[in-house]
């Protein structure tokens, strides 16, 4: 079917606009039926669904980003590629966006080395295919339901050079840090010449203005080696404390007496 794509169980048509500007562009015929978003509802819980039950039994992983456009001889493919594979030695699976670039190099590097490489995949106006280094790869509509997966199946980030979706990851991951939301979850960023810029500014113009606390820039780790990047992202959780995030589950209900 070269007219369609995968998305959980599934098929779209490709001519049909992403789920996501449909949720979030309501068109003259959406407003007049109301019903609409209360049966989106059911599809986005199917897409949760779909993602924990194939995601649940992937074990410690780590989590990378880094642009989609980065070619085979750049430099930080073949850092990415490296890093790939120092994961999987460690025992972790590597979970990506799933498409070309940082993506297709740190899914090619943990698949070679034997490890398990997991690739999250996301519906966009320009079809992106599943790079051919993903041995596990789900699809989804939602960009909050794929981001969702990236956090609840890995214990920290290696962030790579990349665009306004690796900024918007880099950024969403360490709100979710400082906010409490996750705990003991590195955020590695890889590549000092890229970054050292953006560290620069937020010391000071943003912890400059008090927006933000100095321990918030605690929050982030910067190297150029492959191998120190795994082990940052693969640190032992402190202590006394036996998973990477605490889920409280449903809250406890008390008898009435």
């Amino acid at each position: 079917m070269p007219n369609r794509r995968r998305a959980g169980r599934l098929l779209v048509p490709s001519q049909r606009p992403p789920a996501d500007k449909m949720l979030l562009e309501r068109s003259t015929i959406e407003e007049l039926a109301h019903h609409a978003d209360p049966w989106r509802v059911l599809r986005i819980l199917s897409e949760f669904v779909e993602g924990f039950d194939a995601l649940n039994e992937v074990g410690p992983a780590v989590t990378v980003f880094g642009s989609a456009r980065a070619t085979p001889d750049d430099p930080y493919y073949a850092a990415g590629r490296t890093l790939g594979g120092a994961l999987a030695r460690r025992g972790f699976a590597v979970i990506t966006g799933g498409g070309p670039g940082i993506m297709e190099a740190v899914n090619r590097g943990c698949q070679e080395a034997g490890g398990l490489s997991v690739g999250c995949n996301i519906e966009l106006p320009d079809e992106q295919e599943l790079n051919a280094y993903v041995d596990l790869g789900v699809e989804f509509r939602y960009f909050f339901v794929r981001k969702n997966m990236f956090v609840k199946y890995a214990r920290g980030f290696v962030i790579f050079p990349g665009g306004l979706g690796t900024l918007d990851e880099l950024f969403e991951s360490l709100t979710l840090a400082q906010t409490g939301k996750i705990e003991h979850f590195p955020v590695v960023l890889f590549g000092t010449e890229y970054w050292t810029g953006l560290l620069d500014w937020m010391r000071k113009v943003v912890l400059g203005r008090n927006a933000i606390s100095p321990q918030d820039m605690d929050l982030m780790t910067l190297t150029d080696d492959p191998e120190e990047a795994a082990e940052m992202a693969t640190r032992p959780l402190p202590i006394g404390t036996d998973e990477p995030r605490e889920d409280p589950g449903e809250p406890e209900v008390k008898a009435s007496r």
